[in-house]
């Protein structure tokens, strides 16, 4: 389809909306910045089915014929990665293993139908895959983005047999009432490619509960020193630090860490960046920069797919 950015029409970006304080988007208009890149969607990537034997029985991966092993249960500190995101010096949100903590804690879809309320964030998550987000909108149904389309579909048949968390306080932004949220999702419930303004079913589910711009494909321009900064928890005294110029920018790289798990996020720092060693006295907070052959994570022009 292409890339098409439409003409600034700020003289400057005092004038750019950042939020709606209803949660609706008034203009219809061009927006700032926007860039159309569409391309499929994370979440549309089907896992492969095994290579098969001649017989048509199915080849595990030991390559011998026996059944894999059973799958082991989903346990988010093995295979979620714990960070930070900052906007300048706020934080905006915060995925904590802390002791004690137990908002990451994962329910079957059908527990987790008896702790949504209307205007629930809600996340479905599995290994090796990116995290889904949907909107709960009361009678066990949710709106998401999935396969480039905005859909109303039942919980359980969104979370496709994952299991599942109400995540509204991973963002700290003051969230909207619950009717706005739930209005703001049912009003989209159709739109599909072009019509898009976010690129990820995270994008939309927090555009819905927050109503902030910066959420959408060119919410925000991208100018001057990058104000966002993505602080990933490498042990409990050293974090590395990655900087970018947009919230969608930074989404898109802490959903592919998700994607991938923390051992390979871990094992990827470890192997192709290079941190510089703090000084004496100063935190253990590395910033490196990213390795041959990957864009830098502040590029604007980073998409998943």
């Amino acid at each position: 389809m292409g890339n098409q950015v439409e003409k600034l029409t700020h003289l400057s970006y005092k004038e750019v909306p950042t939020a709606d304080p209803t949660g609706v988007d008034r203009d219809d208009g061009p927006r700032i910045g926007v860039s159309y890149i569409f391309s499929n969607d994370d979440e549309d990537v089907e896992p492969q089915p095994p290579p098969q034997l001649p017989d048509g029985s199915c080849l595990s991966e030991g390559g011998d014929g026996q059944p894999p092993p059973p799958p082991q249960p989903y346990d988010p500190r093995l295979h979620e990665v714990e960070c930070s995101v900052f906007y300048r010096d706020e934080c905006i949100y915060q995925k904590s293993f802390a002791p004690g903590s137990a908002a990451l804690s994962t329910y079957t879809p059908e527990n987790l139908l008896n702790k949504c309320k209307p205007g629930d964030l809600v996340e479905f998550v599995s290994q090796a895959q990116y995290p889904h987000w949907a909107v709960y909108v009361g009678n066990f149904q949710v709106v998401h983005l999935h396969r480039l389309e905005v859909s109303n579909s039942f919980l359980t048949d969104a979370s496709q047999g994952r299991r599942g968390r109400v995540v509204n306080e991973l963002y700290r932004y003051k969230p909207l009432s619950p009717s706005a949220v739930v209005r703001n999702a049912l009003a989209h419930v159709g739109a599909k490619e072009r019509e898009l303004s976010w690129r990820n079913s995270e994008s939309f589910a927090a555009w819905c509960r927050y109503g902030k711009r910066e959420f959408k494909i060119g919410g925000e321009l991208r100018i001057g020193k990058q104000p966002y900064r993505l602080q990933i928890q490498l042990s409990a005294q050293r974090s590395h630090t990655l900087e970018f110029q947009s919230l969608e920018d930074l989404i898109i790289e802490k959903r592919r860490n998700d994607q991938i798990g923390r051992a390979a996020v871990l094992q990827e720092l470890a192997t192709h960046l290079h941190p510089a060693e703090p000084d004496e006295g100063d935190c253990d907070v590395a910033r490196t920069t990213p390795p041959p052959g990957r864009p830098p994570a502040l590029a604007p022009e980073a998409v998943e797919h």
